[in-house]
């Protein structure tokens, strides 16, 4: 039986490390050193992984990413069995090696469990924690007949299933009804022709006998601690770390040159995604705030939260059809034309909008050339983000099933347990990942886009990933916390501001809502009066703290109720500007809906911020037709 294993941090003089990630196009090295007793980054390489063909190995691209860093760095790092550690005495190599990897289409997992909103989405919340892409959920109660259910799990071919069900000491029979479906199914895995699908059963204990009897001659069957031992809690760490094992095992053994790429590092391959969640894990315990993590990629978002006193409620989400090149017609399928146009601040017709998306799609790698298509494209990152924020809150929720004791005010709440842990008013920091937002040509289009698309509410850091190096500090934090948070704070993360956001509504745009007094770290005061419906700076750069006092109208809320004051040390400032005051209020908030309102509305915020070259946008504004 598989417990949860907790990786010892290595305790050896570690001075410096290299970290790659091999992703579906790009592999990725980074080199750290210890430089005056801190760890820092030195420097970066990258190539094209070289998984498919010609090479079909994917050390040739580990390779050449590696080769430019000593290029970079006029240092050996290479020798003839891969990367040398430790650090020879003639100071080649490294003391350390390690690698993620969503190469070759990454994990992808299937989970089954007895009932949908229970046993099934807690085995979807272990398989995605895990770094999986989930490919389908089957239930007993999912609607679909058994024919139907046995043709879906014969024609995915996942790399592996996911098996829950039942509480200890509760149902067998449903459980060993969806053993009998998999059984039926005879499924093959995605990679390794004759292998057998491995499938992990976490569920009641007292139904392994029969998933052994029914299962274990077709299949690689490897039982773990139930996800739900009881309805009240979940134990989500041994599905977790067999998860990883399997990954490891099957997947990454199958795909070319991976078996010798496990040989030069002494940490097991990490999957890019679940490396991810690891450092967004680690940096909300370090600065002991709640976090929330998005990585918005060409054809998926990724979401991570980590809440609770003690963080303990770790989540991730993965949109698998938002994306911002492959899926960015996914995008204006599932938000629709309007929503997209409404944050464009200009006139645009419908078809040349709809055709401008498809011209992402058809060429994905292509970056936006004018401030036009700029604009557009910051659009659709919007939605994506707000789309996949709007999933992931659906599944980061409390146990279903589970009775609770409600007081007078829940009475009439009808919507039981299971309500979202998101809790964005108690929110510490978002850091944004992917091209859109960590490449943007201003950073204030970073922090208006995550302003925008997250609906953020009273005080949140607004960070950004400098250059994607989250899934190599991920797997480093594993085994040196200390170097993975120096380097994630130091040089990963990059500073854009403090959002501070009141909650409410006034009868009409202009009417009182905040005003905020920064003590400034030069002994001055500053004041600033935000009306309802408008967005204001208090410029302080990113290394810089100021105290704030917040006074509120008696309708907005800052996280003590409507109409109390608050204050607050050490607000952080940001290249973005410094300290963004959003005083749009209501959540969602609404844009006007007549175009001449609303084009002068986002022209407001968009001078506020600085967000574009408004000299140039108004040419398009001017245009009439866009």
């Amino acid at each position: 039986m598989a417990t949860e294993v907790k990786r010892e941090p290595i305790t050896r003089e570690i001075n410096s490390i290299i970290a790659t990630d091999c992703g579906s196009t790009t592999t990725k090295a980074i080199l750290i050193e210890k430089v005056d007793g801190v760890y820092r980054l030195i420097n970066r390489g990258e190539s094209p992984t070289t998984v498919e063909a010609p090479f079909e190995d994917v050390t040739a691209g580990v390779r050449n990413a590696v080769h430019e860093l000593e290029e970079l760095v006029g240092r050996s790092f290479l020798g003839p069995n891969g990367v040398v550690t430790p650090t020879q005495p003639d100071g080649s190599g490294v003391d350390i090696y390690l690698s993620t990897s969503s190469a070759g289409g990454g994990l992808q997992m299937m989970v089954a469990g007895v009932v949908k909103s229970m046993t099934a989405e807690s085995a979807q919340r272990a398989a995605l924690g895990a770094g999986a892409i989930v490919m389908d959920v089957i239930s007993i109660d999912d609607g679909r007949k058994p024919h139907e259910k046995i043709e879906r799990i014969r024609h995915l071919r996942p790399d592996m299933i996911l098996v829950s069900g039942g509480i200890d000491g509760g149902t067998i029979s449903h459980v060993v009804e969806l053993g009998e479906l998999i059984s039926a199914a005879e499924p093959k895995p995605r990679l390794g022709i004759g292998f057998q699908l491995p499938i992990i059963f976490a569920g009641n204990r007292d139904a392994r006998k029969f998933m052994l009897d029914i299962l274990a001659k077709k299949v690689d069957l490897r039982v773990v601690d139930n996800l739900r031992p009881v309805l009240e809690m979940e134990n989500l760490g041994p599905a977790r770390e067999e998860i990883h094992n399997l990954f490891m095992e099957h997947v990454m053994a199958q795909a070319p040159g991976y078996n010798k790429l496990m040989q030069w590092t002494e940490v097991p391959i990490m999957p890019t995604p679940g490396a991810v969640g690891k450092i967004m894990q680690t940096a909300a315990i370090e600065s002991k705030m709640n976090l929330i993590g998005v990585d918005i990629g060409g054809a998926t978002t990724d979401v991570f939260s980590v809440f609770g006193d003690d963080h303990e409620y770790f989540n991730r989400t993965v949109s698998a059809n938002l994306g911002m090149s492959y899926s960015i017609c996914n995008v204006l399928l599932e938000t629709g034309v309007a929503n997209i146009m409404r944050w464009v601040p200009f006139d645009i017709e419908e078809a040349d909008l709809r055709n401008r998306i498809r011209n992402k799609m058809i060429r994905p790698t292509t970056i936006p050339q004018t401030l036009q298509e700029l604009v557009i494209e910051q659009a659709c990152a919007r939605e994506a983000l707000r789309l996949s924020f709007i999933h992931h809150k659906s599944l980061a929720t409390g146990l279903k099933g589970v009775q609770k004791q409600r007081d007078i005010s829940e009475a009439f709440d009808q919507s039981g347990s299971g309500d979202t842990i998101i809790d964005l008013m108690n929110l510490g920091m978002i850091v944004g990942s992917g091209g859109v937002l960590s490449h943007a040509p201003r950073r204030q289009q970073s922090a208006l886009m995550m302003l925008d698309s997250f609906q953020l509410e009273g005080f949140t850091e607004l960070t950004v990933d400098s250059i994607f190096m989250t899934p190599q500090l991920g797997v480093l934090s594993e085994v040196h916390p200390r170097a993975a948070a120096e380097v994630f704070h130091r040089d990963c993360l990059i500073h854009l501001g403090t959002a501070i956001v009141p909650v409410g509504s006034a009868p009409k745009e202009g009417d009182p809502c905040i005003t905020v007094t920064a003590k400034m770290p030069n002994g001055e005061t500053l004041e600033k009066v935000i009306p309802f419906g408008s967005i204001a700076v208090i410029p302080l750069s990113e290394d810089e703290y100021a105290d704030v006092d917040c006074r509120l109208a008696p309708q907005f809320d800052l996280g003590n109720g409507k109409g109390r004051n608050v204050h607050r040390d050490k607000v952080r400032g940001g290249v973005a500007g410094g300290i963004i005051i959003d005083a749009r209020g209501r959540r969602p908030f609404l844009l006007p809906e007549d175009k001449p309102n609303r084009i002068r509305k986002l022209t407001e915020w968009f001078v506020s911020l600085d967000i574009y070259p408004m000299d140039i946008l108004a040419k398009y504004m001017n245009q009439g037709n866009g």
